[in-house]
């Protein structure tokens, strides 16, 4: 049974470029610096902000520059939706996936 992950699924999305934002305010540094440290325009930090998904490879250099792991939010998400005991869990299989309730 085929069942469309974006609706089967019940989790909050998790909005990439707000905990960029937040991760860089609470270090207290600037945009520029982030900029300087990825080697980008700073206009694109701002663009970075905005944003719901990033690229996995622009998402390590921030990782990097910010000494954050924000690969993790997601793999955490993702366990919590593929564990037996939650109440919507995912299985992965033949590249199809179907929630169990």
């Amino acid at each position: 049974m085929k069942t469309d992950v974006n609706e089967a699924l019940e989790y909050e999305p998790i909005h990439i470029g707000k905990l960029i934002e937040e991760e860089l305010r609470r270090q207290e540094r600037t945009v520029t610096w982030l900029s300087r440290k990825i080697h980008c325009d700073r206009r694109n930090i701002y663009d970075i902000f905005s944003r719901t998904c990033i690229d996995t490879d622009l998402l390590m250099r921030l990782s990097i520059a910010l000494n954050t792991d924000f690969f993790s939010r997601f793999s955490t998400t993702l366990q919590q939706l593929t564990t037996p005991d939650s109440s919507s869990y995912l299985v992965f299989s033949n590249q199809q996936s179907q929630t169990i309730k």
